[in-house]
């Protein structure tokens, strides 16, 4: 059949009126066509916000907001026509065009930013862990199931081929089935255990220290806290398993399935009402599912790590700053922080098994997963109702870090806590569920 040129120019003029749906029609529909870039803002956009503005850099990105001009000045120079604001309220207030919101704060501003977002119809990306408090997970769980907007938790390892590859080898029973695990950090963390500085310098020039502070409680700035530093500070982080347990100890939760906890022990040393501890073992109890096992799992930090496995060759190091080690009936599975490389040990087992028969679809990546969503796409694979009950988990491991310091069992051993996954709460102590929650200071929305 010929096909003129003009003919050929004429069908994909028709194709194009087909494919590009205008922004007010999308607006009702409540998607984003492919066709169309996003117009994303940035809130935290120094350190780990540069970087995730980054990733999708392909996108519009035209607005950034920070209460640190210092800390943020790298994003304002990579993105000279993006609109610059200090409150994230007022950012979303005044740019009606803004699709999508990246937020890369301290943790005690994740929820609110966030759910303020998902009120407005934005799409959201979060980092981890995706709240400050158990409570506000489960606030933000429920409000993105409601809601048709595409939601993302910043673990990147969730996308990775790692996970997928440890959860074929499970299905497979090539280790047998799984009672242990064992997941630990020793990242160059904050400092920790220490008290709350007395001195008053003065905030430095360019910094909105009371807009830093946002929900939590007054007191003078200090550069013991930021940038960075905050993550030990409870009224602002989630120290060490806040931090690093929404990766490695999904590496288990995922492929294993393994829903809430049941109760949770903790052991610490050095923590105390304003910083997290200087080292700590944490045990989560998780029922067993369908015909899988109970599974107990161990999280270590501060140096703290478990029992070299005598099957991992000497000449082989256990992981790095963090790992993930499976306990089966007929073997283990060793891992590092985001997943990558799990390997059977010893190394001779592997070679006799070899990588698992592919089942499960392989991902994009992790930004993309998130951006397609956006579009119409698929839902990410961290999404919120996924993160929320991830960021649950290690918030009921500093519940019980905090609340053990307080109240020790029979021989000074820490209690374990009941937790009802249903109910939100813990049952044989109901004295700690006050640390489910904290108090916003005033002129800042509560959780409902």
């Amino acid at each position: 059949m010929s096909l003129t040129r003009r003919r050929f120019l004429g069908m994909g003029a028709v194709a194009t009126a087909i494919s590009i749906v205008p922004r007010h029609v999308v607006a009702r529909s409540g998607q984003t066509p492919p066709s169309e870039k996003l117009n994303i803002a940035g809130v935290g956009v120094g350190g780990q916000g540069h970087s995730d503005l980054m990733s999708v850099s392909s996108e519009n990105i035209v607005a950034l907001c920070d209460v640190d001009d210092r800390h943020a000045a790298r994003a304002y120079r990579q993105w000279p026509r993006a609109k610059q604001h200090r409150d994230f309220r007022r950012m979303l207030e005044t740019q009606k065009e803004i699709d999508a919101v990246m937020v890369a704060t301290p943790d005690h501003l994740h929820f609110l930013i966030t759910m303020e977002a998902i009120k407005l119809g934005k799409h959201v990306y979060c980092q981890k862990p995706l709240t400050h408090t158990v409570a506000e997970a489960r606030a933000l769980a429920q409000a993105a199931s409601q809601s048709k907007v595409a939601t993302q938790m910043g673990n990147q390892g969730n996308a990775g081929e790692g996970v997928r590859l440890i959860q074929e080898w499970i299905e497979d029973g090539a280790i047998g089935k799984v009672r242990e695990v064992h997941c630990w950090t020793n990242k160059p963390e904050c400092p920790s255990g220490i008290a709350r500085p007395k001195e008053t310098p003065p905030v430095p020039a360019g910094l909105d220290w009371d807009l830093w502070l946002g929900p939590a409680p007054q007191r003078p700035f200090h550069p013991a806290y930021l940038p960075f530093k905050w993550r030990s500070w409870w009224d602002f982080g989630s120290s060490s398993l806040g931090d690093m347990g929404c990766h490695v100890i999904n590496n288990a939760w995922r492929p294993l399935q393994l829903g809430r906890p049941t109760s949770i022990e903790a052991y610490s040393t050095g923590c105390n009402d304003e910083t997290g501890p200087l080292a700590a073992i944490v045990y989560f109890e998780f029922p067993a599912r369908g015909d899988m096992p109970p599974v107990r799992l161990t999280w270590y930090e501060g140096g703290m790590m478990p029992p070299r496995p005598t099957e991992l060759e000497d000449y082989r190091r256990m992981g790095d700053n963090e790992g993930t080690l499976f306990v089966g009936e007929r073997g283990k599975i060793l891992c590092c922080c985001y997943g990558q490389s799990p390997r059977i040990i010893p190394e001779s087992k592997m070679q006799s098994i070899g990588r698992p028969r592919q089942r499960l679809a392989r991902s994009p990546g992790h930004y993309q997963e998130w951006i397609s969503a956006c579009k119409g796409g698929q839902k990410p694979g961290s999404h919120f109702e996924h993160a929320a009950v991830l960021t649950e988990i290690v918030q009921l491991g500093n519940v019980a870090i905090r609340f053990g310091r307080h109240r020790a069992g029979e021989n000074g051993h820490p209690v374990k806590l009941l937790w009802d996954g249903v109910a939100g709460k813990v049952t044989n102590l109901p004295e700690a569920n006050r640390y489910l929650q904290t108090e916003y200071r005033k002129g800042w929305e509560a959780v409902s």
